[in-house]
């Protein structure tokens, strides 16, 4: 296939600059979506609103990626990456700009939260049609890794300036200045984005989305993987929300846990280069979801019992370098085992997973903590039997049949 791959396909250095492209209007996506999470006491005074209200802030991207996920997909599939995450672009920069330019009323700013939630499936969900787009076979888990990094990137630069920024600016000054980067991300995806290169850069036949969603819920190996997605998204996820409920009843102060969430993303993006890297290398994937799947276990049990807190320091970021490391394998292994099937489709669908499982994960971990301490040391330890149920299932996986050949 190597050989084959050398003499029928050309790769163009350009296609590093196509990705930036990508991961810069990602991660703004990612930026706008947790702006509100590490200033909720803030906002709420602010606002005059209380803490669940500016908490379904970050939660209606949630609930609206359900609701857009399969027409986003569609579009990828359709009209190609480069005018769906354009769409997704606009809207993000056009709602980005209203919501600091009304920053100071909550409707609108709520109206304008949903507005950048629609667009965000059609820019995060084109991560592996972008890499089938512009990057060889044998090169796409790397590129997915790198392009996933935005999932990570936003959210570590919002946690780490929003309260910087807040405290110099004001909220409504900070709103704006982030609505000013989303239009100068989106302008800079459509200044370098291209559909394609000049000549293939790899094999990249695709069936129609129904035909292809039809056939990928088919495949015992995908159904496996979106059970493994609907596990670890969802952890992530809930993890993430509830970082300073995890550590409080053992002392932790806010600013700890602060440090705790941004060392388990730092890890991640560690992971996520790391390890997909490997995975190319190697050119096998089961093994590497494996790993992710059993190594992250150590990291949770730390948090879940340490009271040093350099161990739950050190915790954290393991928890984070496996199970994010996780998220690229998986949506080239599930692109690669539905081949036909568009990457689209199948790059939505495990996103999908992830945004039900945080919702549920989210409300049955407040509901499943200890009435009298507090503690979410259940919850977490539900976490830790999915997981292993996950181990059990990738374990049965076939390797990818365009890897493992």
């Amino acid at each position: 296939m190597n050989v084959m791959e050398k003499e029928t396909f050309r790769v163009y250095r350009f296609r590093w600059l196509v990705l930036f492209a990508f991961v810069l209007i990602a991660s703004m996506t990612q930026v706008l979506w947790i702006t509100f999470a590490p200033i909720t006491s803030a906002a709420a005074q602010f606002y005059h609103r209380s803490d669940l209200m500016i908490g379904l802030l970050s939660m209606s991207f949630m609930i609206v990626y359900i609701l857009i996920a399969l027409p986003a997909a569609w579009a990828i599939d359709t009209w190609g990456f480069r005018t769906a995450v354009g769409v997704g672009a606009i809207l993000t920069a056009v709602f980005g700009l209203t919501r600091g330019i009304f920053a100071a009323n909550f409707n609108l700013v709520f109206i304008s939260q949903v507005g950048i939630a629609i667009g965000q499936p059609f820019v995060i969900s084109a991560i592996t049609k972008v890499a089938a787009r512009w990057f060889p076979e044998r090169e796409r888990a790397t590129a997915s890794g790198l392009g996933t990094l935005a999932l990570y990137l936003g959210p570590l630069a919002a946690m780490l300036l929003t309260p910087f920024l807040v405290l110099r600016f004001g909220i409504s000054r900070m709103l704006l200045l982030y609505g000013i980067a989303s239009a100068a991300a989106a302008l800079i995806f459509f200044l370098i984005a291209r559909e394609h290169p000049p000549t293939p850069a790899g094999r990249d036949e695709r069936v129609l989305m129904l035909a292809g969603l039809k056939s990928m819920l088919r495949q015992r190996d995908f159904i496996f993987l979106l059970i493994m997605f609907f596990v670890g998204l969802g952890m992530f996820n809930s993890v993430s929300t509830w970082i300073e409920d995890i550590i409080r009843p053992r002392g932790f102060t806010i600013s700890q846990a602060g440090l705790l969430g941004g060392l388990m993303l730092i890890g991640g993006i560690v992971g996520a280069v790391a390890i997909p890297l490997l995975s190319d290398k190697s050119r096998r994937r089961k093994p590497f979801i494996l790993l992710a799947l059993i190594g992250l276990l150590p990291g949770l049990f730390g948090m879940t019992y340490s009271t040093s807190y350099g161990l739950l320091l050190a915790s954290g970021f393991i928890f984070g370098f496996f199970l994010l490391s996780a998220g690229p394998i998986g949506f080239q292994y599930g692109a690669e085992i539905t081949r036909p099937a568009p990457e689209g489709t199948s790059n939505s669908l495990l996103l999908l997973m992830g945004q039900i499982s945080g919702i549920v994960f989210i409300f049955a971990m407040d509901a499943f903590k200890s009435p009298t301490t507090k503690a979410m040391t259940a919850s977490l330890l539900g976490l830790a039997g999915l997981t292993v149920i996950s181990i059990v299932l990738a374990a049965t996986l076939r390797e990818s049949p365009v890897q493992g050949s």
